[in-house]
């Protein structure tokens, strides 16, 4: 589940609200091992991943670096380049 979760600092463009929201949810999935939640849990399970939505915005929004900021093309080329070499086949594209 969590290898969804990408980084998403430091990035032209910045992430998107979609993204840190796809984050959030692969996080709170792995933190409570459902996929969906039942029907008795389901305001809880929303909540958290808004929660943490918001601190995963916030923390993107207010971290600094002095390092060029990253391009996704090339970074995702690197990553399938990873993926071929450590298991002999080319990675699919995103």
């Amino acid at each position: 589940m969590c290898r969804n979760i990408r980084t998403l600092f430091n990035f032209d463009p910045p992430a998107s609200d979609e993204e840190i929201k796809a984050a959030s949810l692969q996080f709170v999935r792995k933190l409570s091992g459902f996929n969906a939640p039942s029907k008795a849990n389901e305001d809880a399970f929303n909540r958290a991943v808004d929660e943490t939505f918001q601190v995963a915005r916030r923390l993107v929004d207010s971290l600094v670096t002095n390092q060029p900021a990253r391009d996704r093309i090339i970074e995702a080329a690197k990553a399938r380049a990873r993926t071929a070499q450590r298991f002999g086949r080319p990675a699919r594209a995103d």
